[in-house]
């Protein structure tokens, strides 16, 4: 049962990105400094890769996450969901706005990605907790 319930929880985290993100795709690029082409959509955005790896990266957040409330006995939708969002929070978001101050990119790209790291996270600890 481990683990479907990461591979589930990291599938929600990544769909929940797409969306997220699609929801956000404008002000990201441009925060993130990302060439678009005439249709509005990256230069270089045909590549697998990017979305391999992040599902990659998510799977292997959910998994740590999972072992972590197994060893903190978090049981519940609502300690899930608490535990998720502090990690998001207050784990992931500081790191992201640590590489953006020293990347000198703009501020707003470390809020985009921080809200997608907390919601991502909590996302992830609902889904933990109902398996």
């Amino acid at each position: 049962m481990g683990l479907v319930s990461v591979v589930a929880a990291a599938f929600a985290a990544f769909v929940f990105g797409a969306i997220y993100y699609m929801v956000l795709s404008k002000p990201w690029m441009e925060a993130a400094g990302i060439a678009v082409g005439p249709d509005g959509k990256p230069a270089n955005g045909g590549s697998p890769t990017p979305y391999i790896v992040s599902f990659i990266c998510i799977l292997l957040v959910a998994g740590m996450m999972r072992h972590s409330f197994a060893l903190s006995g978090i049981d519940t939708v609502g300690k899930g969901f608490t535990a998720g969002l502090g990690i998001g929070l207050f784990f992931i978001t500081p790191w992201i706005f640590i590489n953006t101050g020293y990347s000198d990119r703009p501020w707003k790209l470390a809020v985009i990605d921080g809200g997608y790291a907390t919601s991502a996270a909590a996302i992830i600890g609902i889904i933990l907790t109902i398996f």
